[in-house]
């Protein structure tokens, strides 16, 4: 049988493509644990508002004077120091948890003393109903210990003094200073820093700026019950959420856009 003999395969006329290469993308770093990533936000432009006259502020401060003339703090204590304990327990938490806590706590330990030889732990079961309670546990512990390191067992009259303690900060200081001591300090927590911008009386971006422009702007007549009158005032009548514009006994003076009546 003659042998066959085959010349070279064709080429295809198709050959087969490569494969696609995809464009490298660089991996996204990790998350540092405990980071979050930055939102960037644009400044909100609020609308200008005609800032209050002398005489309207005094107009205002007298109707609170006249509704309720001796405003109370709603903190129960028995002492500069328990209104300090009280104050330093309060952060992110409502004075009528804190009051609940603190009866009893205060009934056995109302001394820096006392407090010490209660304990750290046994001051955590008195308060484990109160948001962060370990931290506060152990600060009022540490407070305690520099009280009568420091200032022989009393709270200190000043300012810069109070904000040394563990767990106090310029609020604590000056709701302290304003109770205990009669000064004409002004708080802002979250109610005051409110009403200050809603009502435009001292407008703010920061606490520390709301807290000046009040101090600025109401007589001093007034600044021994002020942060009272505002705390009580944001939280029963000018409400974050829905305010009562109908019995709010300034709301002919307010500045807000959004009143209701």
């Amino acid at each position: 049988m003659a042998k066959i003999t085959r010349g070279p395969r064709p080429k295809s006329k198709s050959p087969v493509p490569k494969p696609i290469k995809k464009a490298a993308t660089k991996a996204k770093p990790a998350r540092a644990a405990g980071k979050t990533a930055k939102i960037k936000t644009s400044k909100i432009k609020t609308p200008k508002i005609k800032p209050w006259t002398a005489a309207e502020v005094h107009e205002a401060f007298s109707r609170f004077r006249k509704v309720n003339p001796e405003p109370k703090g709603e903190l129960e204590h028995l002492n500069p120091y328990t209104l300090l304990v009280a104050v330093v327990l309060s952060a992110q938490a409502t004075d009528a948890g804190v009051n609940k806590a603190t009866r009893a706590l205060f009934a056995v330990a109302d001394t820096p003393q006392k407090m010490l030889e209660l304990g750290e732990e046994k001051v955590r079961d008195y308060i484990k109903t109160i948001g962060l309670y370990r931290n506060k546990a152990r600060n009022v512990i540490a407070l305690s210990e520099k009280l009568i390191a420091e200032f022989g067992g009393e709270v200190p009259r000043t300012r810069p003094e109070i904000e040394t303690l563990p767990g106090a900060g310029r609020k604590t200081a000056n709701v302290v200073l304003n109770m205990a001591f009669g000064e004409h300090t002004m708080a802002v927590d979250t109610h005051v820093f409110r009403v200050g911008n809603r009502t435009g009386l001292a407008p703010g971006n920061t606490p520390l700026e709301v807290e000046l422009g009040l101090e600025k702007a109401i007589p001093p007549e007034f600044m021994r019950h002020a942060h009272h009158w505002l705390i009580l005032h944001g939280r029963y009548t000018c409400l974050a959420r829905k305010p009562r514009c109908e019995v709010c006994v300034i709301n002919d003076l307010c500045r807000w856009p959004e009143k209701t009546v």
